[in-house]
Formats: structure tokens, sequence, C-alpha cells
């Protein structure tokens, strides 16, 4: 039996003047060389136990029950601020989900890197630049001579990420704790940084704890799954045969959730409340009910299709959306900025939308997306090409015409947190649109409320303010804001990409919902390639600045044609997969 390295034993944690317990009596242990994946949903605990076991609890938080570290004396609780600073890094370390926040901004980060190693004392002073490159080169850094002189915002996410990596590995700790260190990268940088997390975790022969709320993930990288529900742990064990047979009804709920392949009798994924019927990860053919294909994007790929269904245009009629040889070059200004060579953000990109369709965008980030998306709103004009929405062409377009285009075209996006007014309520931040068009208070409030129930949001409760919701209420805001024009089309831009995974669930089939109701044309932009098959009855696929691919979705997944749309399939974390692969 390996030696345990954390021993977590009673552990309840409350706020101060609080009663209620946020953690309640959570018991776990970690061996040397084990990998267990921590999961459940926001708020569930994961974040807090991990705080926990390095010492890093706040200070208006009262815990009781006992933490012990292999090599640490005492309880990890109560000791002294002096002795948990040697002993993280050195025993613990932690990889954090955001490395914007974690990373100082003012350091070059080769200078970050040093001072874990200078703090601690384990490389002669002599020896620390050749150990900061070493690090670099072991988290495979390119060009990390480059690198190591470069201030965190010129880095991407995942250079970023890396270097938090290697930050936590600089001392070579027994235990690395990473919480949801992959959730904002992109699928092919994603399986990049999990092989590397289990690489290096392998030649320090560390234990791991990984928290992330993709149970895809933890099926590929853990040996052992720890679930955990309003602060308690409610089901531990191998994690086959917690993830093919769970005993625990929230289990099965968060299994039923993130199978995205899954569908009930209606088409629609399963969440929480849906779960008793899911027969579990592979099991079975999807149900998805799809809208038939009225595509045919600028690659040459059309589609025969001559039945108009409900909210279509009939067979000949011209299409919505009409992008035509779009390019877009970004040319630095300014005498900081002159020597800098122009960036080619889109290369002659073309593409049609029929009224009806759902078209998934999936790219890495830096493909040209969010360019695009900017583009078709009349938020950024084209270096040459043409773009017509309707009967607009946004290039252009007068003051008037751009505001016709936006009531016919709304976007909601990724944050909905940075997109609310924090200091509107959301009856007001809901009826905005409405007021700009000059629609008295007695019919907005009628139309706010009306909007709020097809989202599923209790109208009663839009006199609150945005942050007294939760992260998929919020986004449900922002949809019900940009469907209060009653709009043709709706742009998502990565809309349950922050979002655990019940309740990603519920957003997607809220939106397939109101696609149907409202007879909308859905352009869905999206990293994570389970979600655009799900939803997406057709799928254009870009690379820098360009489109590589499109047609049907399940024939541009059954079958890619280019490489660069396989590597993103196979990034791709699949739970079946996982599970049928040991």
């Amino acid at each position: 039996m390996a030696e345990t390295l954390v021993d977590v034993t009673d552990l309840t944690i409350t706020p101060a003047g609080s009663p209620t317990p946020v953690l309640d009596s959570v018991s776990l242990s970690i061996r040397a060389g084990e990998r267990v994946g921590l999961i459940g949903e926001s708020g569930s605990g994961k974040s807090l136990t991990a705080a926990s076991i390095m010492g890093l609890l706040p200070e208006e938080l009262h815990a009781s029950g006992t933490v012990t570290v292999a090599g640490f004396a005492g309880n990890v609780l109560t000791a002294k601020e002096k002795r948990l600073a040697r002993m993280r890094s050195d025993l613990v370390s932690m990889v954090f989900q955001e490395p914007m926040s974690a990373l100082n901004p003012l350091m070059r980060v080769g200078d970050q890197i040093a001072e874990v190693l200078r703090l601690h004392g384990s490389v002669p002073r002599a020896a620390i630049p050749a150990r900061v490159r070493e690090l670099l080169v072991s988290v495979r850094m390119p060009d990390p001579d480059s690198a190591r002189f470069a201030y965190p915002h010129q880095l991407s996410g995942g250079q970023r990420q890396r270097v938090m990596l290697a930050i936590a590995l600089a001392n070579t700790p027994r235990l690395l704790i990473c919480d949801e260190p992959t959730t904002a990268l992109d699928v092919t940088v994603q399986k990049q940084m999990l092989d590397l997390i289990s690489e290096r975790v392998n030649a320090v022969d560390a234990g791991l704890l990984f928290i992330t709320h993709d149970l895809a993930v933890v099926a590929g990288m853990c040996e052992r799954v720890i679930v955990m529900y309003q602060g308690r742990i409610v089901e531990t064990g191998d994690v086959e045969a917690i993830f093919t047979a769970p005993q625990n009804p929230y289990t099965r709920g968060l299994l039923a959730s993130s199978d995205l392949a899954a569908t009930d009798a209606d088409g629609k994924l399963f969440t929480l409340r849906t779960a008793g019927d899911y027969s579990g990860p592979g099991e079975g053919e999807p149900a998805v009910t799809r809208p038939r294909s009225t595509a045919s994007a600028g690659t040459g790929l059309t589609n025969e299709d001559t039945t108009a269904s409900a909210g279509e245009d009939p067979p000949g009629a011209p299409p919505l959306i009409e992008v035509a040889g779009v390019s877009k070059i970004y040319r630095p200004g300014g005498l900081v900025l002159r020597r800098k060579a122009p960036v080619q953000a889109l290369d002659e990109v073309s593409f049609t939308v029929r009224r009806g369709q759902r078209l998934g965008i999936v790219g890495e980030s830096g493909s040209g997306k969010s360019t695009l998306l900017n583009i078709l709103s009349g938020l950024d004009q084209p270096s040459a090409g043409h773009v017509r929405v309707g009967d607009i062409a946004v290039e252009s377009a007068s003051a008037a015409g751009l505001r016709r285009l936006r009531e016919n075209l709304q976007i909601v996006f990724q944050d909905p947190f940075a997109s609310l007014d924090p200091r509107m309520r959301v009856e007001d931040i809901v009826a905005e649109p409405l007021v700009a068009k000059g629609v008295g208070r007695e019919a907005r409030l009628s139309e706010v409320e009306a909007m709020l129930d097809a989202v599923d949001l209790d109208p009663a409760s839009m006199r609150r303010y945005p942050h007294q919701f939760s992260g998929g209420q919020r986004q449900r805001i922002s949809i019900a804001r940009a469907l209060i024009t009653r709009p043709q089309i709706l742009v998502a831009d990565e809309p349950v990409s922050a979002l655990d995974v019940s309740v990603r669930a519920q957003v997607l089939n809220l939106l397939t919902d109101l696609v149907d109701d409202y007879a909308l044309t859905l352009l869905f932009v999206s990293h994570d390639l389970g979600v655009v098959r799900h939803l997406c009855s057709e799928v254009i696929v870009m690379k820098d600045g360009r489109i590589v691919e499109a047609g049907e979705t399940e024939a541009v997944y059954d079958q890619p044609r280019e490489e660069y749309t396989k590597s993103l399939i196979a990034a791709t974390p699949n739970l079946a997969a996982a599970l049928a692969t040991g």
C-alpha cells in the first residue's frame, strides 16, 4: 500500500456569523502516485476543499477537523503561515483555473518561476536561470529562451497555463492540485495540457488531485473519483465503477447531463431532473431531432433539400445571410506599434445562411470566429468583401440600417456577468432594447414578464440584480434580453463554455426550444465540438482566418476531410471513449 500523502478528516467550514456550513464533514485521502478526480457543480465545495489542503482558506471562514500532509507535522488548518509557506510548492502545489489572475502582470514569467526557486532555496542561486529554462522546456513552452522574458499578457492562454504548471512543479512537490486548469482552453490546447500534466506528474511520481466539471476529462486522467454535492461527499470510488454504475442520484444526474451524445425521447439533453431515463455513456443511439439542412457553405458544399419547414424561406429564395470574399486586416497604428506586421484576421471567407438554419462555427482561438461575428453584427468593418444580412449591406449601412440590423440580429455572449450591467435590475436590463424602440413602460413590463417566463425564470425576480443569480440564470437573462425585440437571427458566442454540465444541458435545451418557438436562425460559435454536434445541423470549421471545411454536421464529424478538423474531433474529450480505453 502506497504512502498516504493527504488525509482530510471531518473537515467542516462555516462562514463567520452563519450557522450553516459550506463544507460539512468532508473526509478523503490521496496516496502517493494516485490520481483522484474531484467533481461537482459550482458551489459544491471542490475549491474550498483544495484551499484547505493548501492552507489557503480566507480568514472569514471557520474550519474544524484535520488536514494532514505527509512530510508536514501537525494540522494544516491550525498551522502558522510561515510553516505553510514552506509546505506549499515543496510538498503540495496548485495550478489554478485562470492563469492571468494567478500570475503577476508586472513581472516577466521567467522571474516568477525564479522567485519560487529562490524563496524555497532548493536550487543554488547561480543555477536558477538554467533551472528556469529547464522548467520551461519541460512544459514544452515554444521558444523558451524568449518566453522567459515575456510578460503574462504577451502569452496565449495555453502558454500562460504552461507557466503555471512550471511554477507548480518547480520544487518537485509530492502532490499536485489542478483546479479546472483547462476550462478556458481550446480543445487541442486542452489535450496538450492534459497530456503534459499527466506526463509531468508521472515524471516526478507525484499524486494528483484534479478538480473539474468535465467528467470525460476525469475518465481519461484519473483512477478514482470523488463526487461532491452541496458541501458533502456523496460518492467515491473507482472511476469506471462510479461512471458506469453510480449509486447516488446526483452522480447519475451529472453523468446524464454531461453526455451530449444521449438524448431523451423528445431529442432533449438529459438534466438532473430527467436523468432517471438515462441508460449510461455510449449506450443506445442518440435521438437528436434536428431541422433538415438548407445550407450552402462557400466551400462548394451544397444540399438539394427542397422542402422548407416552419420558419424557413421557400425553395429558390435568397439566403438570409450572405458573406462573400470577406477579409479583415488589422494594421497596428501609433509610434510604438509602427514596425509590427499587419494581422490577417479573416482571409476570403464566404458562406451563406438560410432562414431557419442552425449553423455551428468552430475553431481555435485566433481562427477568426469573433472577428467574423463583429463584422456580421456591424461592430466592425471588413477590409474587403461583402456582407448582407436580410436586405442590409452591412459594410455600407447607414446608422438607421445598423439599428435595424441589431434589432434583427442579437448576440448572447460567453460571460453573462460581464455583459450585464451590475447596477441595473433585471427588468431594466431585459427591457433596455424596448426603451430604444420607444415602447411604453406598461407594455415593456408586460413583454419582460412574458420573456422571463419563456426562458424559465420567475418574473417575480425581475427586481433583483445580476449578482443575485447563478451563472445559468444570468445566461437566461442574457437570452431574454437578446430575444425581447423578436430578432430573426440569434448569434450565440460560446454561451455555455463557463457553465456546469447540468446547467449547460438546461441552457442548450432552452436554446433548442426558443429557436423552434421563435423560428430563429441560429449561429452558434463554440470550441466545444460536442455541443455544436448536438445543436447544429451544419458546421463550418475555421483556421487562421479561413474556412477549411464546411457541410452537414454529421457528415463533417463522421468523415472529416481536413487534418485540422480531424485533430479537433480527436482532441474533444469523450466520456464513453475514455471509459472504453480505461
